[in-house]
């Protein structure tokens, strides 16, 4: 076979080229990489995220690769930020393709150190922000949806971002565990409810993944070897490693699709590593 004839084919399946792509927390280590990946594939990336110093790092990295990339200040889970965020979208490109969750907020502490206020902020922003978002997209694309012909319509994808710990927790993680778990109950009841619409909805779903904001656990002995034994690839997850499953979950690949959570761990799940026999 050709490589023409498997670029085609890759193109086909694969391509992103002119879906505008909505992503919440698109700033962040994994989100960031995630946009930049996303713009190479031809989309029209906007990035919503209450970091607008790092938004124009992020958007200066995609345009000096020729790509397309708009931000816009989001506060989660603000329903007047969220509104206006999605009409500005919708506004430049008149319509949503992907919408990705990614934003999300963590502080580790036992239950019994837990409070009302920590319990909120993360809730809010984790899975509040994401539920109302969502809804706010989805209602908007029904509707446009009913003024346009068959094949102009809008077959949105969403793209929530779960966890590890929305099925196995780690302690002090148990409001974001939390939130993740809801994540993970959002997404079946976004799949089985909007399906009707031809919109989809799959759960990204990282395991133990080595950025910026987690240094200081791999860098810990006891803490990098408790994660260590437990992936059975034997080493931490990165941004980048999170890509493959981010095109497939925004393509036309993934076309049947939907309700899943879709697993990026390096066998964690599956059992980590294997005793010596």
């Amino acid at each position: 076979m050709s490589k023409e004839m498997i670029t085609k084919e890759l193109y086909r399946l694969f391509s992103l080229e002119n879906k505008v792509i909505l992503m919440t927390g698109g700033a962040g280590a994994i989100g960031s990489e995630i946009a930049k990946c996303y713009a190479r594939l031809g989309a029209k990336v906007v990035i919503g995220d209450f970091n607008e110093e790092a938004m124009a790092e992020v958007k200066a990295e995609i345009d000096k690769e020729g790509g397309e990339c708009m931000t816009l200040k989001l506060e989660l889970p603000d329903a007047d930020s969220i509104n206006s965020v999605v009409d500005a979208t919708i506004d430049k490109y008149g319509r949503i393709d992907v919408l990705a969750n990614i934003a999300g907020i963590n502080k580790r502490t036992l239950m019994t150190n837990g409070s009302e206020e920590t319990y909120d902020r993360i809730m809010g922003v984790n899975l509040k922000g994401a539920y109302l978002i969502s809804i706010n997209v989805a209602k908007k694309m029904i509707a446009l949806n009913e003024t346009l012909p068959e094949e102009q319509k809008v077959h949105l994808s969403i793209m929530n971002v779960a966890s590890y710990n929305s099925v196995m927790m780690l302690g002090g993680n148990s409001v974001y565990g939390m939130s993740k778990s809801g994540i993970h109950a959002m997404t079946r009841s976004q799949a089985i409810e909007w399906a009707k619409y031809g919109f989809r909805s799959n759960a990204l779903t990282p395991g133990h993944i080595s950025t910026k904001l987690t240094t200081q656990l791999w860098s810990d002995p006891y803490y990098s070897k408790y994660m260590l034994d437990r992936i059975a690839m034997a080493r931490p997850g990165y941004p980048e490693d999170m890509l493959g499953m981010s095109v497939l979950l925004a393509s036309d690949a993934s076309s049947y699709m939907s309700g899943q959570l879709c697993i990026v761990d390096g066998g964690c799940l599956a059992g980590g590593q294997p005793w010596e026999i």
